[in-house]
């Protein structure tokens, strides 16, 4: 019988979609254990902007989280999503720091890395690949991401050429990242047979986003041209930004003849329980109208989800919700003169707060960010394709050029270790701690104070009733 797994985005990528990671652990605390028998693939559940979110809206310890999950879940694969020399941040971190921290993303529980860069440089995810490598355990899957996307410079025969060195690299599983919900079902037809002549039987995973309205038919048709894995989200937390429903795509693939592994009365038992919580959010105004619908314009735009509801957020908070639509078709402009880089992160809040800015500002480049100042110096890798000459003039002066060498080559110096102890002190119990600091000082420091403080309230409080 034929097979198709599915992986489970709710605790990540779904929320992360349609709530901007503001899904706290207590919400979904209860039905870890049920969903450890559902035959998923994987959950992921870390990773990508879970770990900023937990510190700086949540108040929780990222670790921790991850570790309770994986105490509640000790029969199901964790997963998440690494920006491989980012990891979750928005710069290059030193080889030493990518190292360590996937080597404590393992120890607490994580079993796939997707790791990805957004330039699709695959410079910027050797060290994290070896470092899954050394790190491993027996249930440990290093897969290989591609951020898809479409523009002048993206072709079929590339894509193909980069999963072959994907394979060359040593990585598991390929994952194809459709992270705007753009890949039509011609070209995933297209793309899965070609990867598949190309890798053999290397798996291949394929993650897309209902925000165009083609997630279903993409899906489909992934499926019949050979795709190993594909991720949706439990029906309640599925569709607008985020996957395509995971029952709905159960009950297809049954009537297909194809195995996915799933209990059916369990995922059922998980939606049911997430019925509410989605009511809630909504309630709340958590959960934004915009996030939830269907926009073909995006198709244009190659916005992700978690961009959209971000950028939905941002301009909330300035009050200036009626510039949406204007910010929303410059950023084609913005991609196009950063030479069509795939809008995911740290690129998709590069380019959409740029876009914010040169509407805001009512006029273009008037304000350049210093993260797109950066790119063009060559600090995130090499662009897909030609960048505007006039702005990178400005940005690097007459004659100026990008550096092309891999901006973190050879940096182990061990600094942001030292660094990160010294301004902690004895706020820092252990090397999460640390790590947590050099990813969010800022977020790290106040949620490690708070934690301190929250404790000697509590002693001070236990020993006066005493």
């Amino acid at each position: 019988m034929k097979q198709t797994l599915i992986t489970e985005t709710v605790l990540r990528d779904a929320q992360q979609s349609l709530i901007a990671t503001r899904m706290p652990f207590s919400d979904f605390e209860g039905i870890l254990s049920e969903m450890d028998k559902a035959g998923y693939y994987s959950v992921e559940c870390w990773g990508g902007a879970t770990f900023d979110s937990c510190l700086r809206y949540l108040g929780e310890d990222p670790w921790e989280r991850l570790r309770n999950i994986r105490t509640a879940m000790p029969n199901t694969r964790l997963q998440m999503l690494l920006r491989g020399q980012n990891l979750l941040g928005y710069k290059h971190y030193h080889d030493d720091v990518v190292e360590k921290f996937v080597e404590l993303s393992i120890k607490n529980g994580i079993d796939v890395i997707r790791i990805f860069d957004a330039l699709n440089d695959f410079r910027n995810i050797k060290t994290a690949l070896e470092a899954t490598k050394k790190y491993a355990t027996k249930n440990t899957v290093a897969s290989g991401c591609i951020s898809y996307t479409q523009s002048p410079v993206h072709t079929v025969e590339k894509y193909v050429q980069m999963c072959k060195e994907l394979k060359e690299m040593g990585f598991d599983t390929i994952c194809l990242k459709d992270m705007a919900g753009t890949m039509s079902p011609y070209e995933a037809e297209s793309l899965i047979k070609g990867i598949k002549d190309a890798v053999g039987d290397m798996p291949l995973v394929l993650h897309t986003h209902c925000t165009t309205g083609m997630a279903y038919m993409t899906l489909t048709k992934a499926i019949e041209s050979g795709v190993d894995v594909i991720d949706c989200a439990t029906s309640a937390m599925s569709n607008g930004t985020s996957q395509p429903a995971t029952e709905t795509m159960f009950y297809a693939m049954q009537q297909y003849g194809i195995n996915c592994g799933l209990d059916e009365k369990v995922i059922n038992k998980v939606n049911d329980f997430f019925k509410p919580m989605k009511q809630k959010y909504i309630d709340s105004g958590l959960l934004n109208p915009k996030s939830m619908g269907t926009d073909s314009q995006a198709l244009v735009y190659k916005v992700p989800g978690g961009m959209l509801s971000n950028m939905i957020a941002n301009l909330k908070d300035m009050g200036a919700m009626d510039k949406f639509d204007e910010a929303l078709a410059e950023i084609p402009s913005v991609r196009k003169d950063l030479g069509y880089p795939p809008l995911v992160t740290p690129l998709s809040q590069m380019v959409g707060n740029q876009a914010v800015v040169n509407v805001l500002m009512g006029e273009r480049y008037k304000q350049i960010s210093n993260e797109v100042k950066n790119y063009f110096k060559g600090e995130y890798g090499i662009a897909p394709g030609p960048v505007s000459k006039e702005l990178e003039e400005k940005i690097l002066g007459q004659g100026g050029q990008p550096t092309d060498c891999r901006i973190e080559d050879s940096k182990r110096t061990g600094e942001e270790f030292t660094r990160a102890k010294e301004a902690l002190g004895d706020l820092a119990r252990s090397e999460e701690d640390l790590m947590s600091y050099i990813c969010f000082p800022d977020q790290a420091k106040k949620f490690l104070e708070d934690r301190k403080a929250k404790e000697e309230n509590v002693c001070t409080y236990t020993i006066e009733e005493a």
